[in-house]
């Protein structure tokens, strides 16, 4: 308030100092901006129209050299008729030629030939149909005949110039098309027929359509007969569009081929279309047709208009600018103030946030807070919007608030917490059962909340946690953490509130949790992260080539660790990552050390993590190790995004690893896996396995698993084989390898222990 005070106290002096600086720069200003804009707009003007007359003499270009190549292909078809016509060829000769020439030329939509001189005359027609060529005769085409003579006539006089018709509307492709014909000269240089291309009228609209000046620029070409081909058709104005080629139409241009033809460069015209200023660029191309381009003036200009008012925008500008900045003290006060009110505020419900509450615990008052987390809320913000989220929250804000208010309670006071949480703060000490007593009244009023959504009613359940700060230990964290652990236990157990209570010892599994990533931390920086190698028996031979690494933390003392105790804390913080390369690296250490054969668990993670797969899959490429490797995939865990998961199983299998799927009979277990994953080993699960000398049910279930992995040509491995008794009967069942107790556990080399109630060793390969 002291500094503002001063800024207030200097106003006076700031605004005499700007009216100064006005006064001093405002005459140099106008006179450098008056001859800047007069340069500019002389400057640019010149440029914009050397820029059109560019645009429209490529685009003309492009339409002439479009001409030039339909006239080209009916010259070359009156070649090709002369050679038949001296070789007395019939109609099936004459067809071919004609059908060859079409296909061979993708510009046009249609090739006619006239032959009257043959004995029987040949008049064929050729033309496009789905995407085939069909060649029939010319007659039932309608072509008049008194046209046809002029035209022969006209060539037989000594006229060879190609002859371009206008736009007529061509029955057998159902579109109006323009022809280009040549004559058709015999050895003596007499007239004996006539060759003829057909252009579609959609291809010259696309020509059309492609030209590009400004955005509201059409073009058009207008035939002999004031046919106007325009762009416009594709305008989505249709009732506009009409109405400029109607007026474009109006101007004949037509008439104006001659003297066209004979001028050089483009002529150019400003009228008005549709009660609009443009400019007409029109020239006449090599088939007698006019091209013509318009362009609106008010965006020829557009490029002038801020330079005619960069003058008034300099003076006013500059003007606003100093004027302003003797406004600006205070108004950087006043939106810091506004900074300051925003950073505790909630813009959607208007409420305190987050900030807010936790500056007002600061003062460790005493009091309860309550925690409010609306149910379900991410399945109403999917199945309905965000907005029907963000209604939910403004409707419960209000609901809280009108409950605070008649409850009378002094000095509550409620906030917006991130998400969809509120709190609200009651202040003062309170008897336990009173403060039960509102909070079971407050989730009865909650209870009843509905929200009316486009006509469908939405129930709003809620959860709630309590915490008040008598009920502390000393040390323990603030009473918003607190409340956090409440309101989350009163998830867990789905009950309507939870109040924090310090002998339930909820905190300790975080401090756990959290000492357990601490020591993974550590170990993986300490490398003592390390594989444990579990045998796995070919029952067909006895022998044990094929060993699973399996994840071990050694302790500070060297005692080995089961991933039980960290694998899920790694889960659910950034270490897993690293956990996984680990074992990779430990798992091609085994292959480069000795000939067997190793698997390695991966999870969904590590294969839809691009940075984990990519890691692991180029270090599996650089140890050339891959075909002695097999990745076993968690099919417990589920298996969604199959894209992902088939493009990293293909990439795995390129550089020799086999896939395995593990768990496999587990409650997600999908034969959809095996159809749609090509995988090679299937690991039936060991809750199967262990039921097999009890349940005949899962004696059932695995020797189906067996009878369709053999189907599909995949090996099979029983997992959790614990004795004599069950390693027999997999045997029996079928299956190809065995894993468990009765084998051999894990150890830290991959040698192969004894198993399980025997004097002897099974024999390592």
């Amino acid at each position: 308030m002291r500094r503002q005070r001063l800024f207030l106290g200097r106003r006076p002096l700031i605004m005499l100092l700007l009216a100064l600086l006005v006064a001093l720069f405002f005459g140099g200003m106008w006179l450098l901006s008056t001859l800047n804009l007069r340069f500019s707009e002389e400057t640019l003007s010149a440029l914009r129209e050397r820029q059109i007359e560019e645009a429209f003499h490529a685009n003309l270009d492009r339409i002439d050299a479009h001409h030039r190549r339909m006239e080209q292909n009916s010259w070359g078809l009156t070649r090709v008729a002369a050679l038949l016509a001296d070789m007395d060829a019939g109609e099936a000769e004459v067809s071919a030629a004609l059908q060859q020439s079409l296909e061979e030329f993708a510009d046009a939509s249609g090739a006619t030939l006239l032959l009257p001189r043959l004995s029987p005359p040949v008049s064929l027609f050729a033309y496009r149909d789905a995407g085939r060529v069909v060649v029939e005769p010319l007659e039932s085409e309608g072509l008049k005949a008194e046209e046809l003579q002029l035209r022969l006539n006209v060539w037989r006089a000594g006229n060879d110039q190609p002859h371009w018709t206008p736009a007529y509307f061509n029955t057998r492709i159902n579109d109006a098309v323009i022809s280009v014909s040549a004559p058709v000269r015999d050895v003596a240089d007499r007239v004996v027929g006539m060759a003829a291309s057909d252009w579609i009228a959609d291809d010259i609209i696309r020509i059309v359509s492609g030209v590009r000046v400004t955005p509201s620029t059409f073009a058009f070409l207008v035939d002999q007969e004031n046919r106007n081909l325009s762009s416009l058709v594709n305008a989505e104005d249709l009732q506009r569009a009409q109405q400029l080629i109607d007026e474009v139409s109006a101007l004949e241009l037509h008439r104006e081929v001659e003297a066209l033809s004979t001028e050089e460069g483009i002529m150019r015209r400003d009228l008005t279309l549709a009660g609009e200023d443009w400019s007409l660029y029109h020239d006449a191309t090599r088939a007698g047709m006019v091209f013509g381009i318009a362009v609106p003036r008010a965006e020829i200009d557009a490029v002038l208009a801020p330079m005619r008012l960069v003058n008034l925008r300099l003076l006013v500008g500059i003007g606003l600018v100093l004027l302003v900045l003797a406004g600006v003290i205070l108004f950087l006060v006043a939106g810091l103030l506004r900074q300051l009110r925003a950073l505790y505020t909630d813009p959607l419900t208007r409420l305190p946030n987050r900030a807010c509450l936790l500056a007002d615990l600061e003062g460790g008052r005493a009091g309860s807070l309550i925690l409010i987390n609306v149910d379900g809320f991410k399945q109403i913000n999917d199945l309905f919007g965000h907005r029907c989220g963000d209604r939910v929250i403004q409707r419960l804000a209000v609901r809280l608030q009108e409950y605070l208010e008649a409850t009378d309670c002094r000095g509550c006071k409620l906030y917006r917490m991130p998400g969809d949480e509120h709190a609200a703060w009651l202040p003062r000490a309170a008897a336990d059962g009173s403060l039960e007593a509102m909070v079971e009244a407050l989730h009865h009023d909650l209870s009843g909340l509905r929200l009316s959504w486009r006509g469908q009613e939405l129930p709003v359940q809620v959860t709630m946690g309590v915490a008040s700060s008598w009920r502390l230990e000393a040390g323990e964290d603030t009473l918003l953490s607190s409340v956090s652990i409440a309101l989350r236990q009163a998830r867990v157990e789905r009950r309507p509130y939870v109040f924090y209570d310090p002998t339930v010892r909820v905190r300790r599994n975080y401090e756990r949790n959290l000492d357990w990533a601490n020591r993974l931390g550590e170990a993986l920086e300490q490398d003592r992260v390390v594989a444990y190698f579990q045998p796995i028996l070919e029952l067909a031979s006895g022998r044990v080539d094929k060993f699973e690494c399996l994840v071990r933390m050694l302790d500070e003392e060297g005692h080995a660790i089961g991933p039980g105790a960290f694998l899920e804390v790694a889960r659910r913080s950034r270490l897993y990552h690293r956990l996984t390369l680990t074992m990779v690296a430990r798992c091609l250490a085994a292959l480069a050390e000795t000939p067997h054969e190793y698997s390695l668990n991966l999870s969904g993670d590590d294969i839809i993590d691009p940075e984990t797969s990519e890691a692991l899959l180029a270090r599996v490429a650089e140890s050339g190790a891959g075909n002695r490797l097999i990745f076993e995939i968690l099919e417990s865990e589920g298996i969604e995004n199959y894209a992902a998961v088939s493009d990293f199983i293909a990439r795995a299998k390129a550089l020799g690893v086999r896939i395995a799927i593990d768990d496999f009979g587990s409650g997600y277990s999908n034969f959809e896996h095996l159809l749609r994953l090509d995988v090679d080993l299937l690991k039936i699960d060991g809750s199967l396995v262990r039921q097999l000398d009890t349940d005949s049910d899962a004696e059932t279930l695995i020797r189906g698993i067996v009878g369709f992995a053999r189907e599909m040509g995949i090996t099979t491995v029983a997992e959790f084989v614990h004795d004599a008794a069950i390693l027999e009967r997999v045997r029996v069942l079928g299956v190809d390898f065995a894993q468990g107790a009765s084998i051999g556990m894990p150890g830290p080399s991959p040698e192969f222990a004894s198993a399980a109630g025997k004097g002897r060793a099974n024999p390592v390969k």
